[in-house]
């Protein structure tokens, strides 16, 4: 017997989020309405680099089959999965790929909080996820509106701040991803991803310092000069 070829969902991400674009059209200014577009444009090239790694082992597969099939017949991920896989990755679209991926202002950064926002609230009116699940997504969102931009202003601070300051020979120099464990004024302190060792205190000026929130996370490296630990380079900052 014949095995049935590999199907879509109805409707597919991508046509839903075309809907949801339709609607905003209506109801929104066009300055506004270019701003959504470029968010869910970003949004579904997130989703498409990145959303199958969270996929079982059946949505795995097709996925496998669809994305690696040939010509008209490929699809990306957001051409095979249903609006319900959107919401789950959200977080990577926010905490990673907005941060990591993408080089934006703090406005582009500050839309994208309010545009995941919206649209998870309108996932909800239009039945396509639980109201739990979308109160979720939306207070994400409304939480990125407001910290991505401060966070990439303290990313902007900490880079010219480690560019400006006068170095010395570093005899240790650890490179990862910092969880900001404490503030104090013109200090703070620094736990590695890698083996979770906390180094401080790190002097920084007072506007660095009264911008740092504990629970961000800086990407950098760390160096100890003598007795006392620097910020030898600063990439980026995850709220």
């Amino acid at each position: 017997m014949a095995r049935s070829p590999a199907r879509p969902a109805k409707p597919t991400i991508a046509e839903v989020l075309a809907q949801f674009l339709a609607e905003q059209r209506g109801r929104l200014a066009p300055k506004t309405v270019a701003q959504y577009q470029s968010v869910v444009q970003l949004l579904q090239h997130s989703l498409n680099s990145y959303a199958y790694q969270s996929l079982d082992k059946s949505n795995a597969k097709l996925f496998d089959q669809l994305y690696n099939a040939k010509g008209s017949a490929h699809r990306e991920f957001c051409d095979v999965f249903g609006p319900e896989h959107i919401l789950p990755n959200v977080d990577e679209f926010l905490g990673y790929f907005m941060v990591r991926k993408v080089f934006a202002g703090k406005g582009l950064l500050r839309v994208a909080g309010t545009v995941t926002k919206k649209l998870a609230r309108w996932l909800a009116e239009k039945g396509y996820v639980k109201a739990e699940e979308a109160g979720d997504a939306a207070e994400r969102g409304g939480e990125a509106a407001r910290d991505l931009p401060r966070a990439e202003e303290l990313a902007s601070l900490l880079r010219h701040f480690a560019e400006d300051q006068e170095r010395g020979d570093e005899k240790d120099e650890f490179e990862d991803h910092f969880t900001l464990t404490r503030v104090d004024r013109g200090r703070i302190w620094l736990e590695g991803m890698l083996d979770g060792r906390e180094l401080g205190p790190i002097a920084v000026p007072v506007e660095i310092s009264s911008r740092c929130r504990v629970g961000w996370t800086i990407s950098g490296v760390v160096g100890c000069l003598g007795k006392r630990w620097q910020l030898v380079e600063a990439w980026n900052v995850y709220p």
